[in-house]
């Protein structure tokens, strides 16, 4: 599949989020309880600081927006806006990984290499700026596609919303 791919803008943000909905209700959705979508939907969603640091890409096949994600150099590791554990420091390339951050694909285009290509890029972005390695926090709709890049679980975790509500991850990691 040929994909094209723009580096996300502040302006972009309501297409993005419109899009995470999206994926998250129809290929997360079918993973989960209903209480551990509503937990999912409050520990998921659009971190605004990696578009503004220009390391979040939306892809794109003809006209249609098919998926969204990216990479940081902070040591936020999952999350949006509105999630409490966020740190907007620096990561030291030399002892740290990269983060692998909020990738979503349209339901229409699961399965088609988007996740794949979103991987490529933030992969390649982050070896470019010196790291040895990539760590993400997994869903379970998720983690079939980083196992098939390499990605090795190294902790399971139960993460509890501000609402009480739980949700299975996988943190991952991979050298690169």
């Amino acid at each position: 599949m040929n994909f094209e791919y723009k580096i996300a803008v502040l302006k972009d943000i309501p297409d993005i989020k419109a899009l995470m909905k999206l994926s998250i209700q129809a290929l997360l959705g079918p993973y989960l309880t209903k209480n551990q979508l509503k937990a999912s939907f409050e520990s998921m969603g659009l971190d605004d600081q990696l578009i503004k640091d220009k390391t979040y890409f939306m892809i794109f096949t003809k006209e249609n927006f098919v998926g969204c994600g990216g990479w940081s150099n902070r040591k936020t590791l999952f999350g949006s806006n509105h999630t409490p554990n966020r740190d907007e420091s620096f990561l030291d390339p030399k002892v740290d990984s990269a983060r692998i951050r909020a990738m979503y694909t349209h339901p229409d285009w699961a399965r088609k290499g988007v996740g794949s290509f979103i991987m490529m890029l933030a992969e390649q972005e982050a070896k470019k700026a010196g790291f040895k390695k990539c760590e993400l926090m997994a869903t379970q709709a998720g983690k079939p596609l980083y196992k098939i890049h390499g990605y090795k679980i190294i902790e399971e975790i139960l993460y509890k919303s501000l609402s009480g509500l739980t949700v299975p991850m996988m943190k991952m990691e991979k050298d690169i």
